[in-house]
């Protein structure tokens, strides 16, 4: 309740003060709010760094990983590989996982739907924990044994990782606080295991097929990772004692998965959501999947670019469901100036209230808070500065048919207040695979399964507290019908 409290603070402190407001949360300690999207632009361009704490969850969990450091520069190589990997080899690695993700994903539904009802939670960290897992570790993912058992435990530690580390001082009095530290050792053993797997069948294959590809593509990951390949310098180059490079692979492999699982889940669970609430949308989207399907063969994925309709619905999910309640950011060595003359000190916590800016009327129309993905989409030539300007009032199915060329999909990123995947140098690396591969996802399920309410499930979910974050998180109990070929 803490963050929402503070969120309430922050609203009515910009809303009585301006798009800068300045708090003193100690003696010596300066919280700088930003609500203006040109400022927030410029500041998180220039503040490269996170706040100390930041992080504190995965760190008590795993220890330290070099991903996921304070400092920016101790990240930066290792952050510019990792996005290379993801938003370029793995695109195209990731156009042929969906289909097995979904093969798995029904399985799994079949097998709840004998113990009761599937709510859009379930569901969705389970399709977000499948999608991470093969895009890290490919097929053999799918063939592990200990899968399940990976996958049960990774939810427990994720569920409870917020809990103990809102302790300001490490709880080791507590009892299930060693319980949590054993889960999380137990975690890091599996998660060398499967790495170990990995390596083995990528030599073995690659020792009978010297053309075989997978090796090449492993190894390029685990490298952006931190792992031992042509890349090794890249752990060379830490400073000395800063962290063992035997380790490191485990723990950003670790820390992808947990931060990413966080945030796919929740972005997935809101896509299923808002489709099974809005079954015109759901509809029109499905007709695109089919018009991309003419001409490919049976087995054949069919490529997302085309479908403007369906981007626009997960990049509205996104907007309407922050991360998390705030970004923040601070330089640790230089003092911030702004163009607006503001100068911020170095150390200062710098804070992005997400919530407020991406369901600002000035930024997004007067439906700001309602779902309308139509706003990310306009005819050729009639793209608006503002996205916000797209805006539906009842007729936006009248103005924008996404099935037609005539129509454009918006770059979300050109609004300075679209920002759920972060923006600046610390902007999320795997923004576009996310979203490619999310899109890949969906359009396979849809083209498969309708995805309806159960009866009686709430049909206008309210906010809810999601792992100590405020978050618009609809989580109705849903149904997967196979659709008639």
């Amino acid at each position: 309740m803490g963050f929402i409290c503070f969120s309430e603070v922050l609203a009515e402190s910009h809303e009585k003060y301006g798009s800068v407001v300045k708090l003193w949360l100690g003696p010596t300690k300066l919280l700088v709010s930003i609500k203006e999207p040109a400022l927030i632009k410029e500041m998180l361009s220039k503040a490269e760094d996170k706040p100390p704490l930041t992080g504190r969850a995965f760190r008590l969990a795993f220890g330290q990983s070099s991903l996921f450091a304070s400092t920016f520069d101790r990240v930066k190589k290792r952050r510019v590989t990792l996005s290379t990997e993801l938003n370029g080899r793995l695109l195209e690695r990731g156009k042929v996982i969906p289909a097995r993700v979904v093969d798995c994903l029904m399985e799994r539904i079949h097998d709840i739907l004998g113990k009761g009802n599937i709510s859009c939670k379930m569901i969705s960290q389970h399709m977000a924990f499948s999608l991470l897992g093969a895009t890290i570790f490919g097929d053999e993912f799918f063939a592990w044994s200990k899968a399940t058992v990976y996958e049960e435990l990774f939810m427990t530690i994720a569920k409870d990782a917020c809990f103990w580390a809102s302790y300001s001082v490490t709880p080791f009095w507590k009892r299930g606080f060693w319980r949590y530290q054993h889960l999380c050792e137990k975690l890091k053993c599996l998660t060398q295991d499967i790495i170990q797997q990995c390596q083995r069948n990528c030599k073995l294959i690659s020792g009978m097929d010297h053309n075989f590809d997978n090796e090449t593509a492993y190894k390029r990951m685990e490298a952006a990772l931190g792992g031992s390949s042509s890349f090794d310098a890249l752990v060379s180059q830490e400073p000395s004692g800063y962290l063992q490079a035997r380790e490191e692979p485990c723990r950003n492999i670790m820390g992808v998965m947990f931060h990413g699982y966080l945030t796919t889940a929740g972005l997935v669970g809101n896509i299923l959501a808002r489709l099974a609430t809005h079954q015109d949308i759901q509809e029109k989207i499905y007709s695109e999947i089919i018009m991309a399907r003419k001409g490919l063969g049976e087995k054949d994925q069919q490529s997302v670019d085309n479908m403007l309709l369906l981007l626009a619905t997960i990049y509205e999910s996104a907007r309407l469901l922050p991360a998390g309640p705030f970004l923040q950011r601070c330089s640790l060595k230089h003092d911030l100036t702004l163009k607006s003359g503001v100068t911020i000190p170095a150390g200062t916590v710098l804070v992005v209230p997400i919530q407020l800016v991406q369901m600002d009327n000035c930024s997004w129309g007067i439906d700001a808070s309602q779902f309308n993905p139509y706003r990310f989409l306009s005819k050729k030539g009639r793209q608006c500065d503002q996205l916000g300007n797209i805006s539906s009032t009842g007729n936006a199915e009248e103005y924008v048919d996404p099935r037609q060329s005539s129509f454009v999909l918006n770059d979300p990123n050109n609004n300075a207040a679209f920002l759920p995947f972060g923006s600046g140098s610390r902007a999320c690396v795997g923004q576009k695979y996310v979203t490619q591969g999310i899109a890949t996802l969906f359009a396979s399920l849809l083209e498969r399964y309708e995805i309806r309410l159960q009866p009686g499930s709430e049909k206008n979910p309210k906010p809810t507290v999601n792992n100590c974050v405020f978050q618009l998180l609809p989580c109705p109990e849903i149904d997967f019908v196979e659709r008639v070929s």
